[in-house]
């Protein structure tokens, strides 16, 4: 994906480079550190091996993934969230999460995601009681 040469504003810039499926799933994936290519995969279902190399290479290439390589056999790889950009998008993931949880939750979608180990019944009574739905993020980032 190639990054276009005019913009009219830094927002069509940033929804540029995480448009798609994968993206932001990839760099909420990584928030807890850094992984290889095969706990990424495990950890994302339903993305391709093919895909998921494809999508790490434009979040590398934009500056938000960083990719490291350990000498030795067989080759062991690392992708991690930079520092300077790839933490700043977390950022916003986190609260776009709690947006998709609370949509979810308003839908009646609860029981998807405790399946899928997002929040807890506990942890989400607790943060609709108190009115402090953001606190989900602090929450799962201890777990």
């Amino acid at each position: 994906m190639k990054i276009r040469n005019e913009y009219t504003c830094p927002l069509e810039i940033v929804h540029d480079i995480i448009k798609g499926k994968w993206k932001t799933i990839i760099l909420y994936q990584l928030k807890t550190g850094a992984q290889s290519l095969s706990q990424l995969e495990k950890g994302i279902e339903g993305i391709t091996q093919k895909m998921l190399l494809e999508q790490l290479g434009e979040l590398i290439m934009f500056g938000l993934v960083e990719k490291k390589e350990f000498a030795g056999y067989p080759l062991h790889v690392e992708y991690s969230l930079t520092k300077r950009r790839g933490r700043k998008m977390l950022e916003a993931i986190e609260i776009m999460q709690i947006v998709g949880i609370d949509y979810m939750v308003e839908k009646g979608m609860q029981e998807t995601l405790f399946a899928k180990g997002i929040v807890t019944p506990e942890q989400l009574a607790i943060a609709y009681k108190n009115d402090a739905l953001e606190t989900l993020n602090e929450t799962n980032n201890e777990n």
